[in-house]
């Protein structure tokens, strides 16, 4: 294992048990040795499920399976794989999958169909599925509630801690609980919708309701981070919810009792998506990338997504240079409409630039001091519309070459 992440929490959430859930991690010796790697969710008879995929064109096997699934919107297992990815495996992959299916249905005597899969690892190497089938007979046995630490170490590679978040909130005047984990530390730029993420609560909601409650989350969570720039095969974001909540009947994701839910299922999505971040393979530095004036939410996206993408942008940032004319470059690069003589930079809160020049009687002391810090934060403001986002990335290090580089051996 990896040196933790200097950007790491001071430690994993004390996430409550959710009704309906049961969970167990395990080795199955995928490919690491004396970790877990493996990890298998029962959920109670009529849970819901809805999720978010990777749009890679090169998908990986599990996710084509996730996708057909989850149409039908019910759910009664999840089995994750750490260490291999099932991706770019042919009809080996595909029938990875139904064998892996076929033993967890048979074990939790359930519907085929209600058994998700996610795996990640190396990709282009055939998973040995003999192996996690074996260990789903032990798994079964050790079911419990509230084992979270647990299963976020069973779904993590390079990650160098494990993830997770939750929530407690009211529907009405029933408490429902929100907890997940995720896990993700390179190949990391989610466009869904190597990131994973499981997401359950005990609240009663429907599959279609769920599914914009999922995607309007993921918008503002994990598709506003990037580490590297490159989109996984494996992306995966499944939100489960067994029903064991007695609450009144949610009709609609514009429910006026489901307005606490939706703040807080993006608040445990963005506390995820922010540790992917914190993950990020030799990441040293948090940076926050905020535009705002932009000709459209869109827009404002694209911009923040350029800067943030950007090696030398990133590069500076772990060298604690503040090269603000790089974020000039990445703004001009982004293909979105800005003007030279409106556009406004900031870092750290200390305007930089302005009106096509560095900012008349400039200090840069307090940005250089700034940039020795661990949380970065970039403002740029366009001056020409309303568009506005938020994106967050990290720096750029020698280590991230240095993990990758050795990442097969």
């Amino acid at each position: 294992m990896a040196k933790i992440s200097p950007l790491a929490p001071a430690g994993f959430p004390d996430i409550p048990a959710i009704p309906g859930v049961l969970l167990s991690a395990g080795s199955c010796g995928l490919r690491y040795e004396g970790r877990k790697d493996v990890l298998l969710a029962s959920l109670d008879k009529g849970t819901q499920v809805a999720g978010v995929f990777t749009t890679s064109k090169t998908a990986a096997a599990p996710v084509h399976w996730c996708m057909r699934s989850a149409k039908a919107g019910r759910a009664r297992a999840l089995i994750v794989n750490a260490g291999n990815a099932n991706a770019f495996t042919g009809l080996a992959g595909e029938k990875s999958v139904q064998r892996t299916v076929d033993k967890v249905a048979s074990l939790l005597d359930c519907p085929k169909s209600q058994v998700f899969v996610a795996s990640t690892g190396v990709i282009g190497e055939t998973l040995p599925d003999d192996r996690i089938r074996k260990a789903l007979g032990g798994l079964r046995k050790k079911l419990q509630p509230g084992d979270w630490p647990g299963a976020a170490s069973a779904i993590m590679t390079t990650d160098t801690f494990a993830k997770g978040a939750f929530r407690t909130v009211m529907i009405g005047d029933t408490e429902v609980t929100i907890g997940g984990i995720a896990k993700g530390s390179g190949m990391i730029a989610p466009d869904m919708a190597t990131m994973l993420s499981f997401i359950f609560t005990d609240a009663k909601i429907p599959a279609a309701v769920l599914q914009k409650l999922v995607r309007r989350g993921a918008d503002r969570s994990f598709n506003a981070i990037t580490v590297d720039g490159d989109t996984s095969t494996s992306d995966t974001v499944l939100l489960f919810a067994t029903g064991a909540a007695k609450h009144a009947k949610i009709a609609s994701a514009g429910d006026a009792k489901l307005r606490a839910f939706r703040a807080a299922l993006e608040e445990v999505m963005v506390d995820l998506a922010h540790q992917i971040v914190r993950d990020g393979e030799g990441a040293s530095k948090f940076v926050t990338v905020n535009i705002t004036g932009a000709k459209s939410a869109k827009a404002a996206r694209s911009i923040g997504l350029t800067i943030a993408n950007s090696p030398l942008v990133k590069t500076a940032i772990a060298g604690e240079d503040a090269n603000w004319g790089r974020i000039v470059m990445a703004v001009g690069k982004s293909g979105e409409e800005a003007d030279r003589d409106k556009l406004k930079i900031s870092i750290g809160g200390v305007a930089v630039a302005e009106k096509g020049m560095v900012v008349a009687g400039y200090d840069e002391a307090p940005v250089a001091k700034h940039m020795k810090g661990q949380e970065i934060d970039i403002d740029v403001d366009l001056q020409i519309g309303r568009g506005a986002a938020t994106v967050w990335t990290c720096d750029l290090t020698h280590e991230y070459i240095s993990i990758n580089a050795d990442y097969r051996s």
